[in-house]
């Protein structure tokens, strides 16, 4: 898997294909009005199991993650993770097993050993979580799922196709250094973590320095069974779905605890400006804001919809694009994770208006620090969250992203259940003190990519 195939993993859902994703255009329909009821259970090696019950069609999605996501990256060697995931289906060992010999599988074999079943398989590797996921006809699940199985527990990890798959995502590496967006987006990291794993990006030497031996350790520390959690979507009874997480981790041994690792520091903000020959100058402004489990994460939703994530209704849009004319586009997000993650705002606009646009955008995200959101846009912004909330449900692939999250981050069993309960009874004066107490203007970073430099 290339560098920029990881990229687009992380903002895109794998797209369905085949048999199986025809099928999906009315899965789940009946979820979008009522409530999910999320069953959970610990088995005996330790791993949590999350499942939700759904009998529409005759189909299994299940996903399996574990804490091994970048920020476990070793030092030096950023992209550790990545790879490791990636070369999961590159190859599985022989392996003796109480009932006989499981042979040996090679990347070709695995591949149309899926394709045979109209298996989808795919990978999740973020800043936290790394882990795969599987969408299969259930009554192809007795040749799924053990291999599933099979390609988490007994990796290969050919050194062949690892210098293969190195050099790949090497050169799109390369690629991508060029372009104003990665440029911006690597800057910004490093302003916002400094020397926090969570900072830590590929690098050439990093990619060159990764060995097999590195690869093998990292999966023997965090590809084990008391650190997965099993999320599983489909025409199940709760009895089959224990079996099929059985069968997914069984093969997994036992793992230590994991060391803990160091608080995000939020420092004074700074600014860094980089040249690029593109035509639109690329602006990125923010800082770490806050972790899964904090109590403002409701307050933050809403108050960022009506600041620049509710699109054309929101403020940033009205004031930078509508009376203005400086962008096309302008957003800001806050993408909690294990530890404080971002806050960001972001646009691209012409280079000859790049001070003028960063302005704009600084004194309308002070003006909200001040005075908090209008009586009418808190109305709208709260209309919107929950009038668009059946639409994060309205598939089992959705649903298995929603509960897979509950599960790893340790939310509560029935966070879909109450969130638009939870959404609609927030205060705009609630808004304005969780904005008071996770953004300061003082503590925020820029970087200006392609703007004029000073």
């Amino acid at each position: 898997m290339t560098h920029m195939k990881i990229k687009r993993m992380k903002l895109n859902k794998m797209k369905s294909i085949g048999i199986v994703a025809g099928m999906l255009l009315c899965l789940a329909c009946g979820w979008s009005r009522a409530e999910v009821p999320v069953q959970s259970w610990t088995l005996g090696n330790g791993a949590r199991v999350l499942f939700v019950e759904n009998h529409t069609l005759p189909i299994l999605d299940v996903s399996v993650d574990f804490d091994a996501g970048e920020r476990r990256d070793p030092a030096g060697k950023s992209g550790t993770a990545a790879l490791a995931n990636a070369m999961l289906a590159r190859g599985i060992k022989q392996a003796e097993m109480p009932a006989g010999s499981e042979p040996a599988m090679s990347e070709a074999q695995i591949s149309d050993a899926f394709a045979d079943i109209a298996a989808q398989r795919g990978v999740r590797v973020d800043n936290d979580r790394s882990g795969v996921t599987l969408r299969t006809l259930v009554s192809h699940r007795d040749v799924a799922i053990p291999l599933l199985g099979r390609l988490l527990a007994q990796p290969a990890f050919p050194e062949e196709l690892l210098a293969r798959d190195k050099a790949r995502t090497i050169s799109d590496l390369k690629e991508s250094l060029t372009t104003p967006e990665e440029i911006a987006d690597r800057a910004f990291t490093h302003l916002l973590y400094g020397r926090h794993p969570y900072a830590a990006q590929p690098t050439e030497a990093s990619l060159h320095a990764i060995s097999r031996a590195d690869l093998i350790a990292f999966h023997a520390t965090y590809f084990v069974a008391n650190h997965a959690v099993v999320a599983i979507i489909g025409d199940l009874t709760r009895e089959q779905a224990d079996r099929v997480a059985q069968q997914l981790t069984d093969r997994l041994p036992q793992g230590v605890a994991l060391p803990d690792l160091p608080p995000v520091l939020v420092a004074q903000g700074r600014e860094q400006r980089l040249p690029h020959p593109a035509s639109q100058a690329h602006i990125l402004i923010g800082m770490p804001a806050y972790a899964f489990h904090d109590p403002d994460h409701y307050a933050l939703s809403v108050g960022n919809y009506i600041l620049g994530g509710g699109g054309f209704a929101s403020r940033l849009t009205r004031e930078v694009r509508e009376k203005r004319g400086l962008t096309y586009g302008v957003y800001s997000f806050f993408s909690p994770r294990a530890q404080p993650g971002p806050f960001q705002i972001g646009l691209q606009t012409q280079k000859q208006q790049a001070e003028q646009a960063l302005q704009v955008v600084r004194d309308t995200l002070a003006a909200f620090l001040r005075d908090g959101p209008t009586k009418a846009e808190l109305r709208g912004a709260k209309d919107n969250l929950i009038g668009g909330f059946a639409l994060r449900l309205d598939s089992n692939r959705k649903i298995l992203e929603n509960i897979a999250a509950i599960g790893f981050y340790g939310l509560p069993l029935d966070y879909l259940d109450r969130w638009p309960e939870r959404i609609k009874s927030v205060t705009a004066a609630e808004v304005k003190a969780a904005f008071s107490r996770k953004i300061r203007l003082d503590q925020l970073s820029t970087v200006v990519v392609g703007g004029m430099t000073q």
